[in-house]
């Protein structure tokens, strides 16, 4: 039976509303599931201007020793500020920590994150990719024309958390960028495809993915059903 996760009271310092905080769990390539330990003696901050170094902490996973960057932990208060949540030490390892790793990290379960900001489409979008067997996930090197570059080995992948559909200049300008880097590319959008977007997907078997706000992405032409079917191998 897996550990409960911890919860730890976090204080706006806008607002000094108070309420309970858990750590997103994120998946190893090893099969494990690794938590940031949470700092219970420093307050949270409020994020004034974002900062793209300071949107990632690297979290070791106990079970293998891998470290890994994932997006630094955030909470949004009612009030409307958004809150840095401080971590600190080693992360805990969660449910299969004690269990063999995985021989095909593609058979992990997939455990999908709600979305309400951009930075859990971000993070929903890492455990899928790593659902897939994509090892080593990180932010890209290049900035994309809109939203979040994602990279691993082999593979570049687009998270477009806005509010418009993704253009046919997005789409092109990810394949452009992947073929430069010899890569696979895939594009994530919360907010779906212009028509002439995915017509373009369609010809260059870019994979298009919708994100559901339960964090799901959902396929959204051929390359990207036959994308999700081989994660299910």
């Amino acid at each position: 039976m897996g550990a409960m996760l911890e919860s730890v009271p976090v204080c706006c310092p806008a607002c000094r509303r108070e309420r309970l905080y858990s750590a997103p769990s994120y998946p190893c390539a090893c099969g494990a599931a690794v938590t940031p330990r949470l700092d219970r003696r420093t307050a949270p901050t409020a994020v004034v201007h974002r900062a793209w170094e300071e949107e990632w902490i690297t979290v070791r996973c106990p079970a293998c020793g891998r470290h890994d960057q994932w997006p630094q932990p955030e909470l949004g208060c009612a009030c409307g500020t958004v809150m840095r949540i401080p971590v600190t030490g080693t992360p805990d390892a969660r449910e299969g920590a004690t269990s063999p790793p995985s021989p095909r990290p593609a058979r992990r379960p997939f455990r999908p994150i709600a979305i309400r900001t951009a930075r859990d489409a971000v993070t929903a979008t890492a455990v899928y990719l790593g659902r897939l067997g994509h090892r080593d996930i990180r932010r890209a090197d290049q900035r994309p024309t809109s939203g979040i570059g994602l990279a691993a080995r082999g593979l570049l992948a687009q998270v477009d958390p806005g509010v418009r559909p993704a253009s046919l200049r997005d789409v092109e300008c990810l394949w452009l960028t992947a073929m430069a880097e010899s890569s696979e590319c895939v594009y994530f959008s919360l907010s779906g495809y212009a028509p002439d977007a995915r017509a373009r997907a369609d010809s260059l078997a870019v994979p298009l993915f919708v994100l559901d706000l339960t964090g799901v992405p959902r396929p959204v032409n051929a390359a990207a059903g036959a994308l999700d079917a081989r994660g299910g191998d």
